[in-house]
């Protein structure tokens, strides 16, 4: 069996389907092709739902570009599409004078970066903010926030849907190969039944799955290597009484930890994580969760002293499609077309961890470029 669309985008995730209906919203046929049973079944909906303002990425990246024009776009079409946010602010905390420093270089990444909303407060202002909260300094990031990823996945699919797109689930691909300039075919497993699916340009947005997709393309150019996976799962504890929190909470990175951040989902429950462990699976089990709960609880309690004793109860597990391995320096997100591989009408996207969720309009239109 051949069908034929003019643009295939390869995974229902977050920013899958925000490319999908942007490209669709142009007036393009686009196809999603997603190989489970619904969208953002894997790094979309295992993550910390934060809009991220962008100060921890380096200046010049595409993390930090995307993530700040991002934002703009995310809060934007939240607010348009009755997407359910909320612009609750981040308190960034040193811990003791050591940290100090740390802050203040966070601050002057964040300026060079585009993000000019900081504010310092001192202690006393920050605990008129969040009166439990143990710091010897503090910055105010009020233009970070959350929303809830299901209904943001939802609008970007009603949006493609809307636009006369289509979205295939139970369809995973299994190869690809150009045909000639300007076509592809793909095969593609779909109920036990392998089809062949002809279009002219193909998104991989396959998240923890781009790296083997980006391996089934013929290499143009000799020297191009497709970025490996490095699986990175990040556990998460939920409080187990109403938290005392109205605002986000990110303590300075430790030696030994990443420093266990506290988040609010939209009804105001606190969550903590993710802390980082290496894998070499998509196995999402919780990994020696008393130990785990127990330096958790250690890291929480440097900027959260009250944390009740036994409060922490394990929540969830999300991996993240790294493409940098355990001790070496963090990749930014690969976004490769022609000018990387070769092959002009495909896109491939690889590493798009954390900003991804608040840059995904962002990186739509850069694929858009990329396309046109």
């Amino acid at each position: 069996m051949s069908v034929e669309v003019e643009t295939v985008v390869i995974g229902a995730g977050a920013v899958g389907l925000a490319i999908a209906a942007e490209r669709a919203g142009l007036g393009h046929d686009v196809l999603v092709v997603e190989r489970h049973h619904a969208f953002g079944t894997e790094t979309s909906s295992r993550n910390s739902e934060v809009i991220h303002a962008g100060l921890y990425y380096p200046e010049g990246s595409l993390r930090a570009k995307l993530c700040v024009e991002g934002k703009k776009r995310l809060y934007a079409f939240a607010e348009e599409h009755k997407v359910p946010f909320n612009r609750c602010g981040k308190l960034l905390v040193a811990t003791n004078e050591a940290e100090v420093g740390q802050l203040a270089m966070l601050e002057a990444k964040a300026i060079r970066n585009g993000v000019g909303d900081l504010t310092r407060l001192t202690v006393a202002e920050a605990n008129r903010l969040e009166p439990e909260i143990r710091c010897v300094a503090a910055t105010l990031s009020p233009s970070t926030g959350i929303i809830d990823s299901h209904s943001l996945m939802a609008a970007f699919e009603t949006r493609l849907l809307d636009a006369g797109g289509q979205v295939a689930f139970n369809s995973e691909v299994v190869g690809i190969a150009p045909v000639s300039k300007g076509e592809f075919r793909l095969s593609v497993l779909s109920e036990g039944e392998v089809f062949d699916l002809t279009c002219a340009r193909v998104v991989n947005a396959a998240g923890l799955g781009a790296s083997h997709i980006g391996h089934m393309l013929p290499r143009a150019k000799s020297e191009y290597v497709v970025p490996k996976l490095y699986p990175a799962k990040g556990h998460y504890f939920a409080l187990s009484a109403r938290a005392p929190f109205k605002h986000l909470v990110y303590p300075m990175p430790s030696p030994d930890a990443l420093g266990i951040h506290l988040t609010l989902d939209m009804s105001g429950a606190a969550k903590f994580g993710p802390d980082i462990h290496w894998q070499d699976d998509l196995d999402y089990a919780f990994v020696d969760a008393d130990a785990r709960r127990a330096m958790f609880a250690r890291e929480i309690k440097r900027y959260w002293p009250g944390l009740p004793e036994g409060a922490l109860v394990p929540a969830y597990t999300g991996i993240r499609p790294k493409i940098y391995a355990e001790g070496t320096p963090p990749a930014d997100f690969a976004i490769h077309g022609e000018n990387e591989h070769g092959v002009p009408g495909f896109v491939g996207l690889y590493g798009i961890e954390s900003p991804g969720l608040t840059a995904s309009l962002a990186i739509a239109d850069c694929v858009a470029r990329l396309l046109d």
